[in-house]
């Protein structure tokens, strides 16, 4: 009988005692030996001898106290783990750390079991997984396609149930790739959220660490429990409070950005466009408003990638070894490279200087949007066609990946549908950093259609939601103060039938005072703004007593940051409420 592997399942399982972590680790380590002349997912299993520390620290321990016990993981062989070697699939670049990567210590700490080092694409260039000493890793479904890559390795790990999850990482796509192609989720955390100290750099200044997952929720656990500011990496970046655990929920209503049919790319295939479809249309059903975004200067961003000077990037970790010894790496991997020695100062700043102008561009097409949609691939590729022109076909792969990160932008791989032959097929949900767990929330959405289960908590993005009543409705007095912080009008309602309003004393401005009631309230009209979380504090200090914010009720039941009153400001107040609203009041005073 096949172990079930989700987290959830696992705690159930060792919580009641029919299963013990020695017993799981050592039969995955059995079932990924017995997997690995086909797939060539693992460089290395750890032994028995390598397994028994971090078994041992399991012994004694309540399960309730590790959230992580006993989960089994597998790690992308850039990726350090102390005193096992790490190879970046180069046996001539391979060296033994004394220390993990910080990633792999937090999750050791948290209870989790490493099984091995799992293969890629060599010094993680390359995003189809067939790039390797160590072996070409087939797709997990059908065997005449890649797994995708170059996190090839750990994708198959989670693909083939031998780990609950899997450490990638990802510079051009190489966490969402693989994902698609094997029926994951791939999560791309923002730069920086997750630390890359102790992963070989493929562009240093450009590196994710990535999560593979069965799902989405999966992943968002795994993220809440691992992003930390690290001392250990200075491109490490704090997580803003709105992108915690708690941001992780139900969608609201969303508006969220599809490509232009002239930037859509599908290669020849003529069941992707189908599948896109059928994906915008899930997405609306969530309550989606899919809004058209010009992907052009998204896609001229992303041929920087390899036509710009971040290839020397890559070569400063490559480099000297192709110097000294040129046959010990790829030869399609040095051909990627050959340029990057001739790669001068002048061009490296003027592309640097092009990339900003992109990403104010691109910046500008995001406002008013939460997320944006696109294909994860064009086309997927068989291993015959990646033999006959590996850097074509590679990079056709890259197509919707390769600007996420140079952009700064965050992105989760998620399926969404299967090709006729059985092949999984996905899409990518992105946008701005730190909007992690609200792009988790909709993929968590998606993957749960048509059994969506009613609202709990609402998904949180970058944006906060605010509800206001009088001086700061569209056109008023104080209207300006919510605009010059970047906010836009979402909708026009009324309030739950629970409130009284009031002219306050005083002025100018006139302003109203709203009071929740509990007998004798009226539904009053109210606007809900959103605006840039970063600038919910400034607006904040600057509301005078009596007034503040606090939760307001809209008539369909949801709950709101909005303008409240508080009681002893309605000394001198006019009670107003029968005119419904402070426009209306405005009218006749």
């Amino acid at each position: 009988m096949t172990q079930d592997l989700r987290l959830d399942a696992l705690r159930a399982a060792y919580s009641s005692g029919q299963l013990t972590p020695r017993a799981l680790i050592r039969s995955l380590r059995d079932k990924a030996a017995a997997l690995n002349p086909d797939y060539h997912l693992f460089i290395r299993l750890l032994s028995d001898a390598e397994l028994e520390p971090y078994l041992s620290a399991l012994d004694g321990r309540n399960v309730a106290a590790l959230p992580l016990y006993g989960v089994p993981f597998a790690i992308k062989d850039n990726i350090d783990l102390a005193g096992i070697e790490t190879t970046a699939a180069c046996p001539a670049f391979a060296y033994t750390p004394q220390r993990s990567a910080t990633i792999v210590e937090q999750l050791l700490a948290l209870g989790a079991i490493p099984l091995g080092k799992t293969n890629l694409d060599q010094f993680a260039t390359g995003l189809n997984g067939s790039r390797s000493p160590y072996g070409a890793c087939r797709n997990s479904v059908l065997p005449e396609y890649p797994s995708g890559g170059s996190s090839a390795g750990s994708s198959l790990a989670v693909a083939l149930g031998v780990a609950s999850f899997a450490l990638g990482t990802d510079t051009a796509g190489s966490g969402r790739v693989p994902a698609a192609l094997n029926n994951l989720v791939g999560l791309k955390a923002s730069k920086g959220l997750i630390s890359t100290a102790g992963v070989v750099p493929a562009c240093r200044t450009l590196d994710c660490v990535t999560f593979f997952s069965a799902s989405a929720r999966e992943a968002s656990h795994l993220l809440a429990l691992t992003a930390r500011l690290d001392p250990r990496d200075e491109y490490s970046r704090a997580n803003p409070l709105w992108n915690d655990a708690s941001a992780f929920g139900t969608p609201r209503p969303f508006r969220f950005g599809v490509p232009r049919s002239e930037d859509l790319q599908f290669f020849g295939c003529t069941e992707g466009p189908k599948l896109f479809v059928a994906a915008i249309e899930q997405l609306q059903a969530l309550g989606g408003e899919a809004v058209p975004l010009d992907l052009s200067p998204f896609l001229e961003a992303a041929r920087l990638l390899y036509e710009g000077p971040w290839v020397a990037e890559r070569y400063s970790v490559a480099g000297e070894l192709m110097q000294q010894n040129p046959e010990a790496v790829l030869p399609v991997i040095r051909a990627v490279l050959a340029k990057a020695p001739q790669v001068d100062g002048v061009q490296t700043f003027r592309a640097q200087y092009r990339l900003q102008a992109l990403k104010a561009q691109c910046d500008r097409l995001l406002e008013g949007l939460d997320c944006v949609l696109t294909p994860t691939i064009g086309r997927p590729v068989t291993l015959a066609e990646l033999e006959a022109e590996p850097v074509q076909r590679n990079a056709e792969l890259g197509y919707y990946t390769n600007f996420m990160n140079l952009l700064d932008y965050a992105a989760v791989a998620v399926p969404s549908g299967f090709m006729a032959n059985g092949l999984p097929w996905g899409v990518t949900l992105f946008g701005r950093a730190f909007t992690d767990q609200y792009l988790l929330s909709l993929a968590d959405a998606l993957q749960a259609l048509p059994q969506l289960t009613p609202p709990v908590t609402p998904a949180r993005n970058d944006m906060a939601r605010l509800v206001v009543c009088g001086a700061h409705l569209d056109g008023l007095a104080l209207n300006w103060q919510l605009k010059q912080r970047g906010a836009r009008l979402l909708e026009v309602t009324r309030s739950s039938a629970d409130y009284k309003l009031y002219a306050l004393a005083g002025g100018p401005p006139m302003r109203p005072g709203m009071l929740r009631v509990d007998q004798g309230g009226v539904a009053v009209e109210v606007e809900v703004w959103e605006l840039p979380s970063r600038e919910l504090g400034s607006f904040l200090t600057g509301i005078p007593a009596p007034l503040g914010l606090g939760k307001v009720q809209l008539a369909d039941g949801r709950w709101e940051c909005g303008f409240v009153c508080e009681p002893y400001g309605l000394q001198g107040a006019t009670d107003i409420s029968h005119l419904g609203g402070w426009r209306a009041w405005l009218a006749v005073s």
